[in-house]
This record gives structure tokens, sequence and C-alpha cells, in this order.
């Protein structure tokens, strides 16, 4: 009988330890966890512009905050264009005497110094000029010392006038014809006072007129070159320009020195910069457009790009300050544009913004005046609950 009712006292025990284990461990986990959903739940049923965002959820989410500020808009104006360089830094070269192309060793690209030999032309008919030239020395010397001594006979009255003006006109006209053969030897790169008898020759070369690149090569050996054909274009680069063009209404709020930012068409994501050097007067009248000359900021450009590249451009007219919001904080919903601002630690209303210009990744906020100057507002991560 007393080990039965000592067997019932550890029963009724056991059991009511176990009783209690399980109402601690559901009255404490399931029912906290279950609260705190019902709480975060009830917020969004209550108001669908109240977003919760969690410590943990900040966190992960890599969320900013931040506030309204004054940021710089700039009003600009929009061009097309592309890289030139001035008319002086490139050339269209050609022969002065046709002939028939015997060496050329050049490519489009290669670098070619001034003075530097682009090409060899050969004719027989630059022999003629050679030799002209020396028989035009020869008789001039004579015709030279004849001239003079009939010009002092002439003085004295010693000789007839009729002898007298014989000698000049001879003398005179040979002096044109050694002129011209002269400057015709000097076009053919023929040095005129080491010529003779013994170094004539029927090769003549055509030399580069400045320094840059061969950026065109159109002949090819024994070819018939002749002197209205471009046979080389050189290009110098150092000094590359912008050229805009822009629309005559813009015309008048562009001024020399503006700041330009300029992209290149098939790369927008990188800004380079210039500014305004000449705005031509003179409007186009079939496009109704005016050419903007610009220069670059940063002379190490200028070895990234080619005369010829496309770009697009912005020129900054006037610059003012607005309050904004780095535009990621803004989304746009159906052409409403609305904002998350924090009320609490982890609470943020939906609002909605007035937007006015956007600029270097900034949208201006017209209706700041709404919103405190401590209101901090979801500046990354809104996008996604905005349009969950």
């Amino acid at each position: 009988m007393k080990d039965r009712y000592n067997n019932s006292i550890y029963l009724l025990r056991f059991t009511g330890i176990f009783l209690l284990l399980g109402l601690t461990f559901f009255s404490c986990t399931p029912k906290g966890a279950s609260e705190t959903d019902k709480k975060e739940n009830n917020v969004n049923a209550k108001d669908p512009d109240k977003i919760v965002i969690t410590q943990q959820q900040f966190e992960s989410g890599e969320m900013e905050l931040g506030k309204i500020t004054l940021q710089e808009f700039n009003t600009v104006v929009k061009a097309n264009g592309m890289f030139a360089v001035p008319p002086q830094n490139k050339a269209d070269v050609s022969a002065y005497f046709a002939g028939y192309v015997k060496d050329i060793d050049l490519l489009p690209g290669d670098t070619v110094k001034k003075g530097q030999v682009l090409f060899t032309i050969e004719n027989p008919e630059y022999v003629q000029v050679q030799r002209d030239f020396l028989e035009a020395i020869g008789r001039l010397d004579y015709l030279r010392s004849d001239y003079e001594r009939q010009k002092s006979l002439m003085a004295d009255n010693v000789t007839s006038q009729k002898n007298y003006l014989k000698a000049e006109s001879e003398y005179k006209v040979t002096l044109a014809q050694y002129q011209s053969l002269k400057k015709q030897l000097t076009l053919m790169n023929i040095n005129p006072n080491t010529l003779s008898g013994d170094n004539i020759r029927s090769v003549i070369s055509v030399l580069s007129p400045l320094s840059g690149y061969a950026t065109a090569v159109n002949i090819s050996k024994g070819m018939f070159l002749n002197p209205s054909d471009i046979a080389v274009t050189v290009t110098n680069t150092d000094d590359l320009h912008i050229e805009l063009k822009i629309f005559e209404k813009d015309l008048p709020a562009v001024k020399i020195g503006q700041p330009i930012n300029f992209r290149l068409q098939n790369n927008t994501d990188h800004v380079y910069k210039g500014k305004v050097h000449l705005v031509n007067r003179t409007i186009d009248e079939r496009e109704r457009t005016v050419m903007i000359h610009g220069d670059l900021l940063n002379g190490e450009d200028v070895k990234r790009f080619a005369p010829g590249m496309y770009i697009e451009g912005e020129i900054l007219t006037t610059t003012s300050q607005y309050p904004a919001l780095p535009s990621d904080a803004v989304v746009n919903i159906d052409n409403d544009f609305f904002a998350l601002v924090k009320e609490t630690d982890s609470t943020f209303s939906k609002v909605m913004i007035k937007v006015g210009s956007m600029d270097n990744g900034y949208t201006q906020i017209l209706n700041s005046n709404d919103f405190g100057q401590d209101a901090e507002f979801l500046t990354k991560g809104a996008f996604n609950l905005l349009t969950e």
C-alpha cells in the first residue's frame, strides 16, 4: 500500500513538470514571433502607404538614407557633332608634275614628319627641264656680259641703239627663262644650286608638307599620277577640336567660354570636358543650324580621338541651385513620382514628389517645402519597395 502511494506521488510530480515545460515553450517562442509578424502585417494592412523595414532588411539590402540638399542644375543646349582639325593641320598631297609612281612605302596610319619623302614619281620630261635650266645658265653668263658691254658702249655713243636693245632683250628673256626653270626645279624638290650635268635625274620625290599621320593613301606603284590627283592625305591631330551643331533658336544662349560636356556616340558612360572657343554667325539655310567650335580641356584626350568621330554634346549655358534628392530616391510609377520618407526607426511613408530638372544624378524637388529640413528619405533601395 505504501509503495503504491509513493508511485502515485512520483507520477503526479513528473506530469506536472512536463505540463510546466510545455506551457513555457508555447507561451514564449511561437507567441512572440506570431505577435511580431502580426504587428508588421497590421501596419501594412492599416495603411498601404506605410512600409516597415527591419534593421536586418536595411543592412542586407545595402539601403541608404539622405536628406533634401541644394544641388547645382545646369541649363544645357544639346548638340551633335564630330572631332575635326583646323584647315592648316590637314594637307592633301599631290605632285606638281605628272608622272608614274615609282616607289611608295606608306600605309594609312603611318606617322610622317615634315619634309619626309612620301613617294617618288618618274617622267622623262623632268630631264628636259633640268637640261633647259643648265643651258639657260650657260647662255645667261654670256648675255649678261654682252648686255653690260653694249650698255657701256651706248653710254659712250660707240655702238648703235639697235645693238644695245638686242643685247638687252636677249639677256632679259634668258634671265626670265632661268628664273622660271629654277622655280620649277624647286617644285620638283631638285636643288638648282647643286644641279649639274652629272646629276640630272628622271625621278623626283614628293615630300610631306607637315608632321602628322597619313590618313589616306590613294596611289600604288606604277600608277600614273596627274597634278589634279590627291595621292596622300596627311593630318596633324595636335590641334584636334570639337565641332558641334546647334539649332538657330539656341544661338542667343551660347557664348564663348561656356563649358561643354560630350560623350562618344557608342560610349555614353564616360563624359569628357571642353569649352566653347568660337561661335559661327552663319546659319545653315538647309538645316537651320549653327556651327560651334570647342577646345578639349584635357590635352591627353587628343591622343584618344581621331578626326571624324561622332560625338553627342551638351553646352552648359546657366547654372542654378535647387533642392534635390538623388535620382535613385525618386521612383516613377505611372508617370507619378514617389519617395519613401522615414517616420520611425523602421517605418517609412510613401509620399508623392513633384519633380523638376534632372542633372548629375540628382532630381529637383519642386515641393521640398512639404517636408521638414530634417526629413530623411530612403535614397537607395526605394525602387524595389515601391514597385512590389
